[in-house]
């Protein structure tokens, strides 16, 4: 039996992958990628990944949420309007929300703001939380931890820190996304040693499509966009680092991904 796998980071919304969604499902599904987790960004865009979710039961799965580069465009009404997002059954999440330092499309207390806005939410609603952290590591951990005791399941998605960070997240007990960039021999280098010290019921596969193509694929695309099919290249990268049978790593990121969101593929 080939591995089976669940891809928790895709941008499929307001993306150029929408427009071709049945043949991206498709070649996932080709590629044994059974299931996909799709991101939202702000809150119109979740309402669109729930009605696009809906229409693919048990195949498509959304989050709903603010991410800090939207957090700019959280007012009186947003709170509300999560709430009631998040109350779909197609909603597996809050997020993609947290702090994104690097390139600041939002205000740093903006960020702030949505980011706890979220947390709270997550709590009061008891969900699994999704967060994005980005050159604000200490701020992120700081926030987070007043809240972390009240949320039940927390991931870190598209994880690309080094081990020390990896070690502040896994006490908090957090869930660690990993996408292509552990593919990249530029930039992946901390991230190539950290995953080696993530627990095994702790990892999640992802793409982040179409961002972040893995840059060791072979033949290499002519086009720079990222898809789901990859997510196996991703997979036996990370398993080549860890030192771990692929078919043992694709098995235990399954099991996780299916716990964490409290999800059924069938």
């Amino acid at each position: 039996m080939p591995e089976k796998y669940i891809d928790i980071g895709v941008n499929l919304v307001g993306s150029k992958l929408e427009h071709r969604l049945d043949t991206v499902l498709q070649e996932a599904n080709q590629h044994h990628v059974e299931a996909m987790v799709i991101i939202g960004s702000d809150l119109d865009e979740s309402a669109d990944v729930i009605n696009t979710c809906s229409h693919y039961p048990n195949q498509l799965f959304a989050t709903a949420g603010v991410h800090p580069h939207h957090a700019s465009s959280w007012n009186s009404h947003s709170r509300n309007r999560l709430i009631e997002l998040a109350k779909h059954p197609q909603v597996v999440a809050i997020g993609e929300c947290g702090l994104d330092f690097n390139r600041n499309y939002s205000p740093k207390q903006d960020q702030l703001y949505a980011f706890e806005q979220q947390l709270h939410i997550a709590a009061e609603l008891n969900k699994p939380i999704y967060m994005h952290c980005r050159d604000a590591h200490d701020e992120f951990i700081e926030l987070l931890s007043k809240y972390r005791s009240a949320i039940p399941k927390a991931v870190l998605h598209c994880f690309t820190g080094d081990t020390k960070q990896l070690q502040d997240c896994l006490a908090m007990d957090l869930y660690i996304g990993v996408t292509g960039w552990i593919c990249d021999e530029r930039r992946g280098q901390e991230l190539a040693e950290a995953v080696k010290h993530i627990p095994d019921n702790r990892i999640l596969l992802e793409t982040d499509s179409p961002y972040l193509i893995p840059r060791n694929l072979k033949p290499k695309p002519k086009s720079g966009t990222n898809y789901p099919k990859y997510l196996p290249n991703i997979a036996a990268t990370i398993a080549d680092l860890r030192g771990q049978p692929l078919k043992d790593l694709a098995e235990q990121c399954y099991k996780n991904t299916l716990n964490f969101f409290d999800m059924d593929v069938t």
